[in-house]
């Protein structure tokens, strides 16, 4: 088995696939001046670009790690998450209220999925 990284850089990869997982670096939204819920939409469709790259899908994402430097942002996040997740395969996800990178991030996400 081979492992492959995907956009690497000096600190990390944003992706990396092996044995069948394709593992997803916590990414975050390029335009920080959306709210929450674009925020969130922009980084799905990030999470969906990867995916695909693996050969992958939403469908078969296994964990997902959410962090909202704002847990009051809950329902914001959840109405862009809802509307994207494939709802006869929603994955195991945590979302936790912690600091981000910067105050520009209003929501960071991390996903794991099979290949």
């Amino acid at each position: 088995m081979t492992i492959k990284h995907f956009d690497s850089g000096p600190r990390l990869s944003r992706m990396v696939t092996y044995g069948g997982i394709a593992y997803l670096a916590g990414l975050t939204a390029d335009d920080t001046s959306a709210g929450v819920k674009g925020q969130t939409a922009q980084i799905l469709a990030k999470i969906d670009g990867y995916l695909a790259q693996a050969g992958t899908s939403k469908s078969k994402i296994l964990t997902a790690q959410i962090w909202l430097p704002d847990i009051s942002t809950f329902g914001e996040m959840n109405a862009a998450w809802e509307a994207w997740i494939d709802p006869k395969a929603p994955p195991a996800r945590a979302t936790v209220e912690s600091r981000l990178a910067g105050p520009q991030y209003k929501v960071e996400i991390m996903v794991t999925a099979a290949i």
